[in-house]
């Protein structure tokens, strides 16, 4: 199995002690009256709303986080394995804008531009869960969130990682899970989604971030906590001070949702970024930002938690060769780290765009990484010998049984987005770039998307109804 270390058995002893220590001695802030009087309820030291965590209720209330669980497809079927050794694929969540797949203008997102995103991942192999991906403008800010998991739940049967925007977010959102699968009990039994929950770096969970995670909890619906340090502005500059302070950040909110409901799934995630000195611009795909993804998912999978970082994402504004290489790194590092959940591919220009362009051609990336983590199978190493003497000096091994029978699984086969065409066919074919050859893909597949991956249910389409109904009466009750 290849799997890429940064960090010693040493580095993690002692950016676990640091952090026991930040905890207990700083502790951190949190703007949430339920959640402080959760935390005082348990002995926790509280300074006004600043939270004073002891050692041992940490260590306790990480071993009863689950080191793993299933997510399930709309039709209740099984789809993968958060946590242990697997490795996902999903496009990065809550941008603002997309660039347009005619004109190339990146502009604010749209609920058309939301469905297209959804019946495209949904064709995508190589991504395995669907995200949240996009902010439609057209829409009453106070709906968007529920408004962009209707759509992905009606678009498509892949599981969701997605976030609520207020403190009455989760209860929404969890009523068109539940009519999509049938109940609360059957979304207990069968999670479909899995919702992002981010503290404020540094050291804050903000009232709307603590009552999501608070309420996730309560309802058993498998959290994913996501801080998104800035090095050097919203975290120490160095790589091992951010890692530090962003288990400070993760670690007080698993003690939140386990004092909650111990054993409520709980996802060890992260989104640092390197501050431009120059620009003054984030910058989520440089190396320092991916080393400090990676090694910060080393300290989840160190305590047994499932993983999640960004990465796959790019700070180009265009699908071209920064955008190639920045997402490579991102995609390829973050799975030999064995990131559980990797979220980022699509996205373009600071996690702020979508490209559906990126999406297909990040696809083919996440099929390559998976194929590298697959490393070398000597299985059938004792037949090699009789093999190589069979074909002998000057033979081919075409017409070998061997070769027919394992070389569609032993090789990865991209799409015919990647050109493996002579010269000359190439020419004969129009000299067409990767970025033609992905808008022709997005465009088949809009196209051929058949009306029978739709959820036709009344009951998701009643509760969408309901809750639209409710914030016209009550705009602003969020």
């Amino acid at each position: 199995m290849i799997t890429l270390r940064i960090l010693s058995s040493e580095d993690k002893e002692k950016i676990h002690q640091k952090t026991l220590e930040v905890l207990e001695n700083t502790g951190i802030e949190v703007r949430n009256d339920e959640g402080v009087h959760i935390l005082k309820r348990a002995g926790c030291e509280m300074e006004d709303n600043t939270a004073r965590i002891s050692s041992s209720l940490v260590e306790e209330c990480i071993k009863k986080a689950p080191s793993s669980f299933e997510l399930f497809t709309r039709e209740g079927s099984k789809s993968f394995t958060i946590g242990t050794d697997n490795v996902v694929f999903n496009p990065g969540s809550s941008a603002a804008s997309i660039r347009d797949r005619r004109t190339g203008v990146i502009r604010k997102g749209t609920l058309s531009d939301v469905i297209e995103l959804v019946k495209v991942v949904d064709s995508l192999e190589n991504l395995k869960a669907q995200s949240t991906a996009l902010i439609p403008s057209d829409v009453p800010e106070v709906s968007s969130d529920f408004y962009r998991l209707y759509l992905s739940l009606k678009y498509s049967s892949k599981p969701i990682i997605t976030g609520a925007f207020g403190k009455e977010g989760i209860g929404d959102m969890k009523k068109l899970l539940e009519s999509v699968v049938g109940g609360e009990e059957e979304l207990t039994g069968k999670p479909l989604a899995v919702f992002d929950c981010c503290p404020l770096s540094p050291l804050v969970w903000s009232d709307i971030s603590c009552q999501n995670l608070i309420d996730c909890a309560n309802a058993s619906i498998p959290s994913q906590i996501v801080p998104a340090p800035l090095m050097g502005a919203t975290s120490p500059v160095t790589l091992s001070g951010t890692i530090v302070q962003t288990n400070v950040e993760i670690l007080s909110g698993i003690v939140i949702s386990q004092l909650v409901n111990p054993g409520t799934p709980v996802i060890y995630g992260g989104a640092p970024a390197v501050l431009d000195m120059k620009y003054a611009t984030p910058r989520f795909s440089a190396m320092e930002s991916i080393l400090t993804a990676c090694a910060s998912s080393e300290m989840g999978r160190n305590y047994g938690l499932p993983t999640n970082a960004y990465l796959g994402v790019s700070e180009s504004k265009l699908e071209d060769a920064q955008s190639g290489y920045e997402t490579t790194l991102g995609l390829t590092l973050g799975a030999l780290s064995r990131v559980n959940v990797i979220s980022g591919p699509g996205m373009l220009a600071f996690l702020n765009c979508q490209s559906l362009e990126k999406l297909v051609i990040d696809n083919e990336l996440c099929g390559s990484a998976l194929r590298l983590l697959r490393g070398v199978n000597l299985e059938d190493i004792g037949d090699i010998v009789d093999l190589i003497g069979a074909v002998g000096p000057t033979g081919n091994y075409l017409g070998q049984k061997h070769t027919s029978k394992r070389f569609r699984t032993e090789h990865f086969m991209p799409s015919d987005l990647i050109s493996r065409l002579t010269e000359g066919v190439w020419s004969e074919k129009g000299s067409k770039s990767i970025l033609d050859r992905a808008k022709e893909r997005v465009s088949s597949i809009l196209q051929d998307y058949s009306q029978d991956s739709q959820d036709k249910s009344v009951e998701l389409e009643d509760t969408f109804k309901q809750l639209m109904e409710k914030y016209r009466s009550q705009p602003n009750s969020r």
